[in-house]
């Protein structure tokens, strides 16, 4: 099953093609190189992470299952998409098992133009597969830790995490919307997975701290914890990592 979360394949993150943020490196994987995708998760609204054009490449291309929290369904304007409450569930049927997704909390937000604010919902996604689960976290602060934790108490510690590290400075503007690298180790902790995988970073520059600054500000963050820099990884860019789960 090849699974795709929050697919960027434009130039800009913007309602306009001329202006915006703008993508400083080009897609790891060509689009026409992609395998044939058999189910997206779009975790929320904003143009970084709900890419239209790519969507409806991808729609016409392979038939994907799209799952999205509600309210983004109308947005993407797409057939058969799943649109799902927090704690809601959706299922692909596949062959020699089923993928089972569930939309739990995140804490972030919303919006696509001046007067959509907070109108559709955000989440992030746990992935039940036969071989172990998966969670994506997708664009969230750290808060107190505890939806992190319940994640952990209601599915169980996940085989593999997707955690966001990039998109963080200045800490008194984003620092409720988005972790810096140093919440995303406290969330791997909180979730004791033993494999975790750092995203959300090094493709678009968002926000005030450099294009390169968190894969340095995790190795700080992970220094002097062997058990924790062997199991947080943030491989370079484009580059594919294999996890037997």
């Amino acid at each position: 099953v090849n699974i795709l979360t929050d697919p960027f394949l434009s130039s800009r993150a913007s309602p306009l093609p001329f202006m915006g943020p703008r993508r400083v490196r080009p897609l790891a994987i060509p689009f026409a190189d992609l395998p044939r995708i058999d189910l997206v998760l779009v975790s929320h609204n904003h143009y970084d992470h709900l890419d239209r054009p790519a969507l409806g490449r991808l729609y016409r291309r392979d038939e994907p299952l799209i799952v999205t929290p509600l309210g983004n369904d109308r947005i993407i304007g797409l057939p058969g998409i799943r649109a799902l409450d927090w704690g809601q569930e959706a299922e692909l049927n596949s062959q020699p098992g089923s993928v089972r997704v569930t939309l739990e909390p995140a804490l972030h937000w919303s919006a696509r133009g001046l007067y959509d604010r907070r109108r559709a919902l955000w989440g992030a996604f746990v992935i039940a597969t036969p071989a172990g689960m998966v969670y994506f976290a997708g664009d969230t602060a750290y808060g107190d830790g505890a939806h992190f934790r319940a994640i952990r108490e209601k599915h169980g510690v996940p085989a593999l995490a997707l955690l966001p590290v990039g998109a963080y400075e200045p800490r008194w503007f984003m620092g409720n919307v988005h972790m810096n690298p140093a919440d995303a180790v406290a969330a791997w902790r909180d979730l004791g997975a033993p494999r975790t995988l750092g995203m959300h970073f090094g493709t678009i520059q968002l926000t005030d701290e450099g294009i390169d600054a968190p894969a340095d500000d995790l190795r700080a963050a992970l220094a002097g914890d062997a058990q924790a820099a062997a199991r947080f990884h943030l491989p370079p860019f484009g580059m594919g990592l294999e996890y037997r789960i």
